[in-house]
């Protein structure tokens, strides 16, 4: 499965509406920044405890999805962070048809920060914010992106 194509205008848009919450100035850097400005911006929000602008936190997630599919390419887990985006990543065994057998779902917020390395595979899991199904749902050796 290939990555989907980023829309730069709409990262942007993304980008800017979160800056524009957080009393910041527009970006003006380079465009091959913009995904990673944008998490650490949604990031800013979630450490001031504001939600982030919706649009921001739905591209974050998939920024870092898609980042998991390249890094970890298959189909054998389905990685589901609703209601923003869903991936199939992980080489294995080739899931077809129904509901996968290893499936990992979580919000927004845990999915960036265990993305980001600012919570672990182990202490998501104690706390429960993460639900992983299946044999090969342990994501941790593929974290942080």
């Amino acid at each position: 499965m290939s990555p989907r194509k980023i829309d730069q205008e709409k990262l942007r848009n993304a980008l800017d509406g979160q800056l524009v919450a957080l009393d910041e100035p527009p970006y003006d850097g380079p465009a091959a920044a913009l995904p990673d400005v944008l998490v650490a911006a949604v990031l800013t929000a979630y450490d001031r405890g504001q939600q982030p602008e919706r649009e921001a936190a739905r591209q974050a997630v998939r920024h870092l999805l898609d980042r998991l599919a390249a890094a970890a390419p298959g189909r054998t887990v389905e990685v589901r962070v609703p209601p923003y985006a869903a991936v199939q990543a992980v080489p294995g065994p080739r899931h077809t048809r129904g509901t996968p057998p290893n499936v990992v779902e979580t919000d927004g917020r845990t999915w960036i920060e265990l993305a980001t390395g600012r919570l672990t595979w182990a202490q998501a899991m104690a706390d429960g914010r993460v639900s992983a199904s299946g044999s090969r749902a342990d994501l941790s050796e593929h974290l942080p992106l």
